[in-house]
């Protein structure tokens, strides 16, 4: 009866493994039939993009689902299909193509081929008038310091358009629109501004050569009548100090009175001529700002994503997040978890293995895990029972 206890046992541990092995397996088949689906949808998709009507899910594709080895094979063609979106395109047409850059990019991992491919594109279109404001402002690049500092010069010559008179009055002349493409230039200039090591950045910024503009020239965007270009440059001005004080505790220190006095107006802004919402969404942002000037204290956010999570807690970070937030949209948490270019940036690490597509791979290998622990002390007391009764049987007789 011994024998037949554990040969009963084996058999039902052994079902159990076949079992988490064949539902391992489902779920993999799972993932890989997604993956067909959505290689297919692409394909269909990348056919028809001649069409205006196919244009916009390729980019929704390419949110959602991280497929490197997909898109390589494809890149020649996406990069051709950018080029003549923005060259031969107009309105919506040039946006899409706008959209797709930084996608393409993204999911190559950064890949420096593509990128010197298209920048000195790129670049002619966000100076090229012509281009409509959507498109030219969904475009920045990035390179080595010295790369870094000319497309930021570039940035600048876009965003200047809000600077102050000479007679110290804000530009009549900057539209709606306008001020929105001056609001992303100044969100790419910070972009790039974190990709510069702070050494190099505060020798920049005090050699007196104009490299970049003066804090004088961020304290009059402050002054901008588009609460876009506003709340950029808050954001910038804390992003600069943030930076130079990573080098130099003292880093323009004899301007944070003047600062913290402008950005308190603007914390406390109760101007009914201004739109509620934009009122509330003002005094939130330059609350921050006013914070970290006066107290050094950056927000902290904390972005929870699978089983993972991130934290955001400076500004440099905050500000990274929020430009990959533009580009990916409502397929950020996804990528979060796949893609491998965007984990390095936030030094998340390796992605993580036996998670399948709804990361439920993992609670399944635990219950597997204690099953086999139960099963094996229910072996072990059904072997010492078995032992106690052939002893008492033996008493008896």
């Amino acid at each position: 009866r011994t024998n037949d206890s554990n040969s009963e046992d084996e058999s039902f541990d052994n079902v159990s493994v076949y079992s988490h092995v064949s539902e391992v397996a489902s779920s993999e088949a799972t993932d890989e039939l997604a993956n067909e689906r959505f290689e297919e949808k692409f394909e269909k998709a990348l056919e028809q993009a001649t069409e205006k009507s196919a244009q916009t899910p390729i980019c929704e594709l390419l949110m959602h689902r991280y497929m490197p080895d997909f898109v390589e094979d494809r890149k020649m063609t996406l990069m051709d299909f950018v080029e003549k979106s923005i060259r031969r395109g107009k309105g919506q047409e040039q946006v899409w193509g706008a959209r797709l850059a930084p996608l393409l990019v993204l999911q190559m991992g950064g890949d420096e081929g593509i990128s010197k491919a298209m920048n000195q594109f790129l670049l002619n279109t966000v100076q090229d008038k012509s281009v409509g404001f959507d498109a030219r402002a969904n475009f920045l690049g990035c390179e080595d310091v010295g790369e870094l500092v000319q497309l930021m010069q570039y940035f600048e010559a876009i965003f200047a358009g809000s600077y102050l008179r000479g007679d110290d009055k804000t530009p009549v002349s900057v539209t709606a629109e306008a001020g929105t493409l001056h609001a992303e230039a100044l969100n790419a200039w910070g972009l790039l501004l974190t990709l510069i090591p702070s050494g190099d950045f505060v020798s920049l910024m005090t050699t007196g050569q104009n490299m970049f503009p003066s804090i004088k020239k961020f304290l009059g965007l402050l002054q901008s009548t588009h609460l876009d270009v506003r709340m950029a440059a808050g954001e910038t001005i804390a992003l600069i100090l943030e930076s130079g004080r990573d080098h130099d505790d003292d880093f323009l220190e004899e301007h944070i009175p003047e600062l913290s006095e402008a950005v308190k107006q603007l914390a406390t802004d109760s101007h009914k001529y201004r739109a509620k919402r934009d009122r509330k969404a003002q005094r939130a942002t330059f609350r921050d700002v006013l914070r970290y000037l006066e107290e050094d204290i950056s927000p902290e956010i904390n972005i929870r994503f699978g089983h993972e999570s991130l934290t955001l807690d400076a500004w440099s970070i905050h500000h990274q997040y929020s430009a990959l937030c533009t580009v990916m949209g409502p397929g950020m948490t996804s990528q979060l978890q796949e893609n491998e270019f965007i984990r390095d940036i936030f030094q998340l690490g390796p992605r993580p293995t036996n998670t399948g597509i709804n990361g439920n791979a993992k609670v399944k290998q635990s219950k597997l895990e204690r099953h086999l622990v139960n099963a094996a002390a229910f072996k072990a007391r059904s072997i010492t029972r078995g032992k106690n009764r052939d002893k008492r049987s033996a008493v008896v007789t």
